[in-house]
């Protein structure tokens, strides 16, 4: 047993008053924070851990709050604050998605019967955003109390260093910062005088006999009443239909009427706004864990946020002038290298990097080991040449170069073959991670190149998802 299964077995047996037959560690999600199924003889419970003192306040204030006010939450059942855990009442393991995901056929369908549990879901959110947040405690909030500018312009950057950097879309630095400057103020002319649960999505809501129950809300904060719904209907995989978003909305803003009185074409106003600010934040989340944690799976979501990108853009619906920022959402919509992973059919991740053989080997993340470290230094150097100094293996006259050498050709044909009898067998045992690495003198010149090639013939011949990476060139290059 772990510290951390050790501990919620002691605090289960304090609660309890019997001792735990089972522990049974969940699946992993997007945070650091760990789940346990516990089950005694009469008694059962989720069990949590996290290490973030901060955070777990927030979400056991908010759990005794909103479980007070009547609201489905879990109940909270005992708590160790000095060793970071807290016992839940179990809700199962029904969510919103997973039932989404079993009642459709296809993508393109949205039974009555979902619309229907949806509309559920949408009853209870003004009562969140407005009854019960009437007399709460914002102060104990993480990591902000509300959603600010400081917030916003951090969900912006995000985007901008774990999704178009680390996904080298190339932008103006200065002119993107000018463009995120005029949507923040934009959007904070929309206020936020309500509770925000700042993550509420399909994975975040459980079903229990057909009726909602919320849980991650331990990021709410003071914020917009345009944000949560906006995440519940662009909810990435979820692929929920224009139109039948459009229906949900003014379902939505029905329910608002219920509690409080509003303009409706001012909450408009600012409502797509937002529906960018939310695709934008959680293109940065599956950059981080996808490119950067290479947690392959995240990356599967990128094709639905791209085609969420498309829907805001073609209609035309922004009100606001961010010219450089819609001219990278267009380059990222026009690549076809962020729809590969939609029609991927098996979870391996080949991860593609060249390196200088003057720095470090890249290391495996993956905690799998193996995989290929190609050595191009016995091959033709042009950067030996004055005229090829300045480029690298990515532009066309150290390509011409390249390819006019016999020596060249063989080595990555040899590499090829290699590599695709292991992609070949790990397709086949359901693997889920090769690293091929080329390396050279300086990184710059022959292991990109050969990088480059090698990415170009896995694209096109399996469906796996891949990620190059340059270890010695520029960010935007």
């Amino acid at each position: 047993m772990t510290k951390e299964e050790l501990d919620l077995q002691v605090l289960f047996e304090s609660w309890a008053g019997e001792k735990p037959l089972r522990i049974t560690p969940l699946p992993g999600s997007g945070s650091n924070r760990c789940y346990y199924r516990i089950e005694g003889e009469s008694k059962h419970a989720m069990g949590a851990y996290h290490p973030e003192d901060r955070e777990n306040t927030a979400f056991i204030f908010f759990t005794k709050y909103f479980h007070k006010q009547g609201l489905p939450v879990p109940e909270l059942y005992a708590v160790n604050e000095p060793n970071h855990i807290y016992l839940l009442q179990d809700l199962g393991d029904l969510t919103l998605f997973s039932y989404l995901t079993e009642k459709r056929k296809d993508e393109s369908e949205f039974p009555a019967e979902l619309a229907g549990i949806y509309k559920k879901v949408i009853h209870w959110l003004p009562a969140f955003q407005i009854l019960a947040s009437a007399k709460l405690d914002y102060s104990v909030c993480y990591p902000r109390a509300a959603f600010d500018r400081q917030s916003m312009m951090w969900d912006l950057n995000y985007f901008k260093y774990y999704f178009l950097k680390l996904a080298r879309v190339p932008f103006d630095e200065q002119k993107l910062e000018d463009d995120f400057i005029t949507l923040t103020d934009f959007l904070l002319q929309a206020g936020n005088d309500y509770f925000m649960f700042r993550d509420f999505q399909s994975r975040n809501i459980m079903l229990v006999n057909d009726e909602p129950w919320f849980i991650d809300y331990q990021g709410g904060r003071k914020g917009p009443l345009q944000y949560d719904i906006v995440s519940l209907l662009y909810d990435a995989k979820a692929v929920i239909p224009q139109k039948t978003r459009n229906d949900l909305l003014s379902t939505y803003l029905d329910e608002l009427e219920t509690h409080i009185h509003i303009n409706s074409k001012n909450f408009l106003k600012y409502y797509h706004g937002f529906v960018l600010i939310r695709i934008l934040q959680a293109m940065g989340a599956y950059g981080f864990r996808g490119y950067y944690e290479n947690k392959s799976h995240f990356l599967k979501s990128i094709p639905y946020a791209v085609e969420n990108l498309k829907l805001l853009l073609d209609d035309n619906i922004l009100t606001i002038h961010i010219p450089e920022l819609v001219q990278v959402l267009g380059k990222i919509i026009e690549d076809p290298a962020f729809s590969r992973y939609k029609a991927t059919e098996s979870d391996l991740l080949v991860e593609i990097t060249s390196f200088s053989y003057k720095n470090q080997i890249p290391e495996d993340q993956s905690g799998n080991g193996g995989g290929f470290v190609f050595d191009c230094r016995a091959l033709p150097n042009p950067g030996r040449f004055e005229e090829y100094r300045e480029f690298s293996g990515k532009d066309k006259p150290v390509i011409d170069f390249l390819q006019k050498e016999r020596e060249v050709e063989k080595f990555l044909n040899s590499a090829t073959v290699m590599v695709d009898q292991s992609i070949q067998n790990f397709i086949t045992r359901n693997f889920t991670h090769l690293m091929v690495s080329f390396g050279c003198t300086g990184g710059r010149h022959r292991s990109v190149y050969c990088a480059e090639e090698m990415a170009k013939h896995i694209g096109t011949k399996y469906p796996v998802q891949l990620l190059l990476q340059h270890k010695e060139l520029p960010d935007n290059q």
